[in-house]
């Protein structure tokens, strides 16, 4: 498993204490998994499962793909869930909120400008 939690880690770019960080573990228990030292507990493989959409088999085993296939509305949900974490004042938060406040004039004008913008890129 140490072998696939570094191939984990470095396929999503971080480091290892980003990695830690991210899941609530010392960077220092990231290196011992890692170096093969420990074995992560059954709820740090969940963990890291839940937060980085991982196959769970694949990081046990190396069975199957290493991420599990969102569908469209999984990712939004997991989006939303995110921004809910951001602060008010962020970019992602401010953008949502005003995508919720359009009403269905608002969203006609905002996918004819979207489709112009895409015409002119091809």
């Amino acid at each position: 498993m140490n072998e696939r939690l570094k191939k984990l880690r470095k396929e999503l770019d971080m480091t290892q204490q980003e990695f830690a960080d991210s899941i609530g573990i010392k960077r220092s228990t990231m290196a011992t998994y890692e170096a093969g030292r420990n074995i992560p507990i059954d709820a740090v493989v969940s963990l890291i499962c839940r937060e980085f959409n991982v196959n769970e088999k694949w990081l046990r085993t190396g069975e199957g793909e290493m991420f599990i296939e969102l569908s469209r509305s999984d990712e939004i949900a997991q989006f939303v869930g995110q921004l809910m974490t951001e602060e008010d004042d962020s970019f992602k938060k401010r953008l949502v909120s005003g995508l919720a406040a359009l009403d269905d004039n608002g969203w006609k004008v905002l996918e004819n400008f979207l489709d112009s913008i895409q015409i002119k890129k091809d």
